[in-house]
């Protein structure tokens, strides 16, 4: 691994961040109408909120890789900032090794969700496969595997000097 796999890594890490806020941008304006429809008109949309649905499974987990990435998490360091140096080095290991464990259960088993549930239909959207509503499980998860891998490797990005392309 080079540059290169950082650079590559920078990209993807803007590509979740605009994939994230794309789907919270076009949630923004569709459950609105959900709500116009329903109660102002009377009729109600049925597709606003299976689309919502899959709109923050996106955000959701491919937004959590960029969030990995940028160490904006959630992370509860009270024990380990008391730590000893040597034994902060190990937890941070041990942490990326369960990272490492937990995307890897997540990316298997949620792909594998995701092709058993190809056959099946959105009810609301009857062109939409059940399976396209749980794919940002592995990919976010495959993603964030790949960020681990960039921190384990170069160090965090935060540790790093910025790079223009």
């Amino acid at each position: 691994m080079d540059s290169s796999y950082v650079r590559l890594m920078d990209r993807l890490y803007l590509a979740c961040i605009w994939a994230a806020g794309a789907a919270i941008t076009v949630m923004w304006v569709i459950i609105p109408w959900g709500v116009f429809t329903r109660y102002l008109l009377g009729t109600g949309s049925s597709w606003p909120e299976p689309i919502a649905i899959l709109l923050m499974m996106v955000f959701t987990f491919i937004g959590a890789a960029a969030a990995y990435r940028a160490n904006a998490h959630i992370a509860v360091t009270m024990l380990t900032d008391v730590l000893p140096r040597t034994l902060q080095a190990l937890a941070a290991i041990v942490v990326d090794l369960l990272m490492v464990a937990a995307c890897v259960f997540v990316a298997w088993y949620g792909g594998k969700l995701a092709l058993e549930t190809m056959r099946h239909w959105v009810a609301e959207l009857p062109w939409l496969p059940v399976g396209i509503t749980y794919a940002p499980l592995p990919i976010g998860s495959f993603v964030t595997l790949l960020f681990v891998i960039e921190r384990r490797a170069y160090g965090s990005q935060h540790d790093r000097a910025i790079v223009r392309y």
